[in-house]
């Protein structure tokens, strides 16, 4: 007894084949890198990188600062986290900046949680709400195909599907954005819960308050973030139940901000409220127990002792 040893690791406790999961979600997201780079062109491509590259060297880093060795996996996640941070900002964000959210995102948001799979919060989220409050003018300066994102200048639905618009790298083509959340949902890689509530809160506002809903469902961050950050296995309910309420609950804020907050978009901030009532979800509506038996079967079990 003395020789083995007991593994602990964070809930839930179940085999999954996360290169699997995150090939997936990289094939999912290139319609999407395609479209950005001919709309945004060298400046995306820059930004991109920029983001990968840095995202991956503060991952080895932390990794030697913890006198540990990095797993293919570890590296993998990073630059997943790096392609999505690049998608949430703008392609005219300035080198450093990106930097500067990588850092945040892998240090602050995985690494200080203890890594790959402990943290509460989406990386990439957290590094795009960073820049965004450290430096809102170089967050909001457009660039490339139009002056203004949709949800402050207004745009017709065509330029919405395409792409064709102002806005983050990865949120500006709706079309893209679907084919790649079809594609994972064939591959049963995300809960089609959450999107599914997240879009039915988006559009039962909009008609409550009597705004365009298929405008809120295409323009801004909505389909990046409800298809592919909100649907993060590690930030995200285990349960069922727990699924629709927090697509609910991320629905919900984020039309609180665009009809009545003083910044159009609210994807970001909503999706990073409700990664921290994930726990509490989780404790009250926990998922299905494997391993247990059924009462009635349990007496019987009693009775023939």
């Amino acid at each position: 007894m003395d020789s083995e040893k007991l593994l602990v690791s964070p809930a839930p406790h179940i085999r999954a084949d996360h290169k699997k999961v995150m090939l997936d979600v990289v094939i999912a997201l290139l319609p999407v890198l395609a479209l950005s780079l001919y709309f945004f062109g060298l400046s995306a491509a820059i930004v991109i990188t920029t983001a990968i590259v840095s995202c991956v060297g503060f991952e080895f880093l932390m990794f030697r600062l913890r006198k540990k060795k990095p797993q293919p996996i570890d590296i993998a996640s990073a630059g997943l986290t790096g392609l999505l941070l690049a998608f949430c900002i703008t392609s005219a964000t300035p080198f450093w900046a990106v930097i500067i959210g990588s850092l945040v995102a892998i240090v602050i948001a995985k690494h200080f949680f203890g890594g790959l799979g402990y943290n509460i919060f989406n990386p990439a989220l957290v590094g795009r709400a960073f820049l965004l409050a450290s430096y809102p003018v170089a967050m909001t300066t457009w660039d490339a195909v139009s002056g203004a994102t949709p949800l402050v200048a207004g745009a017709a639905y065509g330029p919405l599907f395409y792409g064709n618009i102002g806005g983050s790298i990865g949120e500006t083509s709706a079309i893209a954005l679907l084919l790649g959340g079809l594609y994972l949902l064939y591959r049963k890689t995300i809960d089609w819960r959450i999107p599914a509530s997240y879009f039915g809160t988006v559009v039962l506002f909009s008609l409550i308050f009597r705004v365009d809903p298929l405008f809120h469902l295409l323009a801004g961050g909505l389909m990046l973030g409800a298809i592919y950050m909100a649907t993060d296995p590690v930030t995200s309910p285990v349960s069922k139940i727990g699924g629709w309420i927090f697509g609910f609950g991320c629905g919900l804020i984020t039309m609180v901000i665009r009809l009545w907050g003083g910044y159009p978009e609210g994807v970001c901030y909503s999706i990073l409220l409700m990664n921290a009532v994930v726990p509490l979800i989780d404790r009250y509506l926990p998922g299905k127990k494997f391993g247990t038996v059924r009462e009635s079967h349990a007496m019987a079990w009693l009775y023939r002792k």
